[in-house]
């Protein structure tokens, strides 16, 4: 019995000839690609066995793509997505078992308070909800906008002034007086002499490495700092404590550095920041110390300044002395000072601005 005869793509002219190779240069789609491919092999000459054993494909798939061709043209090398398989599992089994996976499993009379996807599967096929699998349910968590995330605890301000000193520090971030500066003061620390995790670029599987250490014998340094929002710098000094007599030679620092004009310094409820010889002073030396609502250390824009010091000065070191880890701190503050900015739009599209009550509790 004789071999059937071959298959080919009928005659390609230059400009289509031209178009597949653009195609085969370009095309993001696989689907497109592989099939132009395949047109303009056969238009070569080549036979459809010797393009599916090129393509890594079936003898049946390269005939189909060519005979498509044939009949549809540049038409056929579109790929035609259907909707696939219909769901086996309903709408309203999906937002069970969301709904469900946000649930505690105590509430459910379940022994456990977490829920694993196996846990999950199994409630669900016990209930009589769904019987499926642990990839399943990933994939129905993650096209209903559930995800795993760490829990994080939040403390409501107990101040019921809240909402009239936030407004306080708002309008004095967007409306800068013009008899004087504003300034975010705060303690950073405590610094202690420990391996700080951190990260870095590494080769897979070889993460950089730091010692454990359980006992530190070389005491902690604080540092106190000050952010001026018209430059965008910061001044600041390491201590070895922060008492309210290290807070009043702070001030009398930023007093001596901006001697003209008025200081508004904003600064939290710690108390030796409330302490009557750094209070008389301030207000005799004409600075006001504006103080934050209690527990609302985020309204300060400091905060930020220490995140990216943390993150970038102290991440992923291991500082044995004092003196050489202030010294990477100085280090990163004259290199973020000389590229500060002013500071502007303080959480502008924040849900704060639009607070107009406040539940003054402690969750």
């Amino acid at each position: 019995m004789g071999r059937s005869p071959e298959v080919f793509v009928r005659p390609v002219t230059m400009a289509e000839g031209r178009r597949l190779q653009r195609i085969g240069r370009t095309a993001r789609d696989p689907v497109k690609l592989r099939r132009a491919i395949v047109v303009l092999m056969s238009a070569q000459g080549q036979s459809a066995p010797d393009i599916a054993h090129l393509l890594d494909c079936s003898p049946e798939y390269v005939r189909g793509v060519i005979h498509a061709f044939n009949e549809s043209g540049f038409a056929a090398l579109d790929p035609k997505w259907s909707g696939g398989r219909p769901k086996t599992i309903s709408e309203h089994a999906r937002r069970q078992v969301c709904l469900i996976a946000r649930c505690c499993p105590r509430d459910l009379g379940l022994a456990f308070s977490t829920w694993s996807l196996t846990k999950l599967a199994g409630y669900l096929a016990a209930a009589g909800i769904a019987r499926i699998s642990r990839e399943s349910v990933r994939q129905i968590l993650h096209a209903g906008g559930v995800r795993w995330q760490a829990t994080k605890t939040w403390k409501a301000s107990t101040d019921p002034d809240f909402l009239l000193k936030m407004h306080r520090v708002l309008d004095l971030y967007d409306h800068p007086p013009t008899d004087g500066r504003v300034i975010c003061a705060d303690e950073f620390g405590p610094l202690n002499l420990q391996p700080r995790p951190g990260k870095a670029w590494r080769p897979a599987g070889h993460p950089a490495r730091l010692r454990a250490t359980y006992r530190r014998t070389r005491g902690v340094r604080h540092m106190l700092a000050a952010l001026d929002l018209g430059s965008g710098q910061i001044t600041y000094r390491i201590r070895e404590r922060k008492r309210w007599r290290e807070f009043l030679a702070f001030l009398k620092l930023l007093r001596s550095r901006w001697p003209a004009g008025k200081l508004y310094v904003i600064c939290d409820n710690f108390s030796p920041h409330k302490h009557p010889q750094v209070t008389s002073w301030a207000a005799g030396h004409n600075l006001e110390l504006v103080f934050l609502p209690t527990y609302a250390s985020w309204l300060n824009w400091i905060e930020p300044e220490f995140a990216a010091l943390r993150y970038f000065a102290l991440g992923g070191t291991d500082h044995h002395t004092h003196a050489w880890q202030g010294e990477m701190i100085s280090a990163y503050m004259r290199w973020s000072n000389t590229r500060a900015q002013p500071k502007l739009n303080f959480a502008p599209n924040s849900v704060i601005r639009t607070w107009t009550g406040y539940q003054t509790n402690v969750a």
